[in-house]
């Protein structure tokens, strides 16, 4: 047997050893690659701003695309094998799950971007990061990742739901409050113009001292909402910065919007369900317009009365300063939204409730959320409309809008067509017998039952107290009409119109004519061989 000399031995054995460091040193280098991938992006856009810097002007580059790479960057790429580790060692954890084929991520990811930057700039200990669901299944259902985009908060390794705002700085906001930062103290005017810069909305409260019970309730309004900035000074000259005119007293709280209506005082008690019930009323702009972003937001709104305008976007530009004003009237009594009536997405489910869905003029409409109740404009939408338009639905003064077809041509019908217009005449006030088919042409059984009415009408058309009528439910409504299922047949009987008799439409012809029989109470049976 060959026995290696001591050379060859020490020669294997380091070999061996010098693999083996090697084997370890990858390892090693894996796993610290993956853990600081977050601070090497963050030294790469550090070292990106130096040479920027020392290019000079004409090096500098600005373009939106640019600074959306740049914040990209700092948002940790999450995959199968790290997202465990990232989640457990790291106590603050916002993971968005996307897919590369959902429009609404990729209207999301430069908003979640823009947010990474702005928390580390702010120093947040969150950690931003994402997960192509799509590519990693496995990993999307074991965060609970059901849907795209989704947005999940990990504390110390435990999920929580988000409920903020989809934009940038809604973004930020709802993360700092879940982080420990509810409120944000401001001590110099310097400090507070930046503030300004970067906010949209935001309360102001003005206290002596930070302390006392005043100021406690004033934290809890600001950790029990998950939208709004909360600032607070304790220097008139600051406060005045954010809330000018504010009067010298040392226990004052508004709100700070960037638009028309731009700033309003808060006169309640410093209780905090009555600061955030102040915030209800009034967060959200005098004409808000509804988005895929904001809708959310928009319909948690508590006021109950929404007056909805319908136009193209030229169009509602003309309208929106004379809107503005009259909004003001009914500030916190009346919810007023913008709709851009050629995005089928958010107007036309809403023009069909009306019959409206081709309209391309401006429409504006109303709804009484508390009775379920429509309204329409029918007169031109000009200001001074809008506004009585505006009085009869506070004061309850309003007819609710139902939908009907234009009224028809039944000449020699042996079934009438009823519509909306027409339903209290050829119904309600018909001093006759009345069968009612209600039917929707999307109803699978419907024609067959149509055919039935049809047959039992030609059958019975000798009887002078017995109507037939049938109605579109898809098209037309009536306030005594409460069908939700299709086919229907009702039987309203001559002596009373208020309970009509549900028929069956799953019975054989023979049986509707013995129960048309029964409730007409004729003289004349129906032959049963004719039919």
């Amino acid at each position: 047997m060959f026995r290696p000399k001591p050379t060859s031995r020490f020669i294997l054995l380091a070999l061996t050893l010098l693999l083996l460091a090697n084997f370890i040193a990858s390892i090693t280098a894996t796993t610290e690659s993956e853990d600081s991938e977050l601070e090497e992006l963050l030294a790469l856009d550090d070292e990106v701003e130096q040479e920027e810097e020392q290019g000079g002007v004409s090096n500098v580059r600005s373009s939106e695309a640019e600074v959306l790479t740049k914040a990209q960057r700092i948002v940790l790429e999450l995959n199968h094998d790290n997202t465990k580790r990232v989640i457990e060692k790291n106590e603050f954890v916002l993971v968005l799950g996307y897919a590369p084929w959902c429009a609404r991520s990729a209207e999301l990811m430069p908003q979640f971007a823009e947010a990474a930057t702005s928390l580390s700039e702010l120093g947040s200990p969150l950690l931003m990061a994402k997960l192509d669901g799509e590519r990693y299944p496995k990993t999307a259902s074991l965060l609970e990742i059901k849907g795209f985009p989704t947005l999940l908060l990990f504390v110390n390794g435990t999920s929580q739901v988000y409920t903020g705002g989809f934009s940038a700085e809604e973004i930020v906001i709802w993360a700092r409050k879940k982080t420990g930062e509810p409120v944000i103290r401001i001590s110099s005017v310097p400090a507070a113009k930046e503030f300004l810069k970067r906010h949209n909305i935001f309360v102001v409260g003005l206290f002596e001292k930070f302390e006392g019970p005043h100021c406690k309730e004033f934290v809890k309004a600001a950790t029990a909402d998950n939208a709004i900035q909360f600032v607070e000074v304790s220097n008139i000259d600051v406060a005045n910065v954010l809330f000018p005119n504010v009067k010298q007293v040392y226990l004052f709280l508004g709100i700070v919007k960037s638009e028309a209506e731009r700033y309003t005082a808060y006169d309640g008690t410093f209780e905090m369900e009555q600061i955030l019930k102040f915030l209800d009323y009034n967060k959200f702009p005098l004409v808000n317009r509804l988005t895929e972003s904001n809708s959310a937001t928009v319909y948690s709104s508590p006021l109950k009365l929404q007056v909805i305008v319908f136009a193209e976007e030229d169009e509602f530009k003309k309208l929106l300063e004379p809107l503005q004003d009259v909004a003001r009237q009914f500030k916190s009594e009346i919810m007023f939204i913008y709709i851009d009536i050629t995005d089928e997405n958010h107007a036309k489910p809403y023009l069909t409730l009306f019959g409206l869905e081709e309209a391309e003029s401006t429409v504006v409409v109303a709804f009484d959320v508390r009775v379920n109740s429509k309204y329409l404009l029918e007169s031109n939408p000009t200001p001074s409309n809008i506004k009585e338009f505006c009085s009869g639905l506070l004061h309850g003064t309003l007819s609710p809008y139902f939908k009907s077809q234009p009224i028809p041509n039944n000449t020699n019908e042996t079934v009438h067509v009823a519509v909306g217009k027409t339903f209290d005449d050829l119904v309600l006030n018909n001093n006759k017998n009345v069968l009612l088919e209600v039917f929707t042409p999307w109803c699978i059984t419907c024609e067959t039952t149509s055919k039935q009415v049809e047959k039992l009408a030609k059958h019975f058309k000798s009887l002078d107290n017995l109507f037939f009528a049938k109605i579109d439910a898809s098209v037309n409504e009536h306030p005594k009409l409460n069908v939700d299922d299709y086919p229907t047949l009702l039987f309203y009987t001559a002596n009373d119109k208020e309970n009509p008799i549900k028929l069956s439409t799953k019975t054989s012809l023979k049986d509707l004519a013995t129960s048309i029989n029964k409730h007409v109470k004729a003289k004349y049976e129906v032959a049963k061989d004719e039919l």
